[in-house]
């Protein structure tokens, strides 16, 4: 057999030896960093751009169906609000109660400060806990970028 051929068969056999030992290495030390890593945050934003009561409804539901089903220590929930969909966020909405107890359970609301000026809405008018948001729309590109799931009611 020739130097050459002799050095191919080696390094062959030194590969196939060190992937077969790898392999293992890298399974251990994954199991044991997904077991040591705490559990994450799933992060969520919802979006309602209308005054209908209905889709309100249905979104606040989702969003609570969400927070139970994640459980509230790992939920991160964000609703975004604009449009004509401002209008619902004030203290006497038919809504009102459910956006207070969506806060108490620790979802953010995000009010579009461009859709409060065009509805004549000041930040006093809103339902307590609501955070203003220069653009709503600009919020939710935000959210997303920064991994949120979009939630469509």
């Amino acid at each position: 057999m020739t130097t050459l051929a002799h050095a191919v068969r080696l390094l062959a056999a030194a590969f196939i030896a060190g992937t077969a030992l790898a392999a293992p290495v890298r399974a251990a030390d994954t199991t044991t960093n997904a077991v040591a890593a705490a559990p994450a945050k799933e992060h969520a934003v919802f979006a309602v751009s209308d005054a209908d009561p209905q889709k309100w409804a249905l979104t606040l539901g989702n969003i609570g169906n969400a927070i139970d089903g994640l459980g509230a220590d790992h939920a991160d929930i964000e609703l975004v609000v604009y449009g004509p969909g401002i209008a619902m966020l004030k203290k006497d909405s038919p809504v009102a109660d459910k956006l207070a107890a969506a806060l108490a359970r620790g979802v953010r609301i995000a009010a579009c400060q461009n859709s409060m000026r065009g509805y004549g809405l000041a930040d006093a008018d809103l339902v307590k806990g609501t955070t203003p948001v220069p653009s709503g729309v600009v919020e939710l590109i935000r959210r997303q970028h920064a991994g949120y799931a979009y939630v469509r009611s």
